[in-house]
């Protein structure tokens, strides 16, 4: 207690003591005050971290657009290819036994044949490559499998035969033509392959020596 403070009495010592509560609990506030605006975060800072996650939402959004619009356009590519491959497949087998009645006539019987034959068996064959065609138009093309190696994605094999002149698994045979549609197979080619030839490797390996 300061001598002051003796001098006035009681009073003067409880102003004091209420004065020095005063001050430390201003200076407790303006502590407290210091610590939440040192802790409350910087405007540009906020608004740089809701700029990033935004435009990371915006790559994200267009990623996904982009990559809607290549499924589109490829279902819709894919349609256009294949909308047709079943009328494809049925007019194959139109185009077959139009084949069946041509090989039906021997060789020696067409050469002799009369003019009514000879222009029905022209008809046919005139069918047959006009229907061909009109089916490449639209994206069928046949598989040229004879003499090719055996591949199971585009030939089914029917029958082996005995053959040491060509390599084995080489098609020698094409009992029925094959066809593609785009890059898929339509109807895979119905073919006998050589049995007992050198392998195609060897072969290959032979001729580059």
């Amino acid at each position: 207690m300061t001598d002051e403070t003796k001098k006035n009495g009681p009073d003067a010592a409880f102003a004091e003591n209420e004065a020095e509560a005063a001050a430390s609990a201003f200076d407790g506030a303006a502590e407290e005050n210091a610590a939440e605006v040192a802790a409350e975060p910087d405007p540009l800072d906020v608004l740089r971290a809701e700029n990033a996650e935004l435009r990371d939402r915006f790559l994200r959004l267009a990623a996904e657009m982009d990559n809607l619009r290549r499924r589109t356009e490829r279902d819709v590519k894919d349609a256009k290819s294949y909308a047709v491959s079943g009328f494809a497949r049925d007019m194959l087998a139109v185009s077959d036994n139009l084949r069946r009645a041509l090989d039906a006539v021997p060789a020696d019987q067409r050469a002799g044949a009369d003019a009514t034959l000879t222009t029905l068996l022209e008809g046919v064959e005139m069918t047959e490559r006009a229907m061909l065609s009109a089916l490449e138009r639209h994206g069928v093309k046949k598989i040229d499998a004879e003499g090719e190696k055996f591949d199971p994605n585009f030939h089914q094999a029917m029958f082996e035969i005995p053959n040491p002149a060509v390599p084995n698994n080489t098609v020698v045979q094409v009992v029925q033509a094959g066809f593609t549609i785009g890059d898929r197979v339509l109807r895979p080619a119905m073919v006998g392959v050589a049995k007992g030839g050198p392998k195609t490797e060897a072969a290959a390996a032979t001729g580059d020596a």
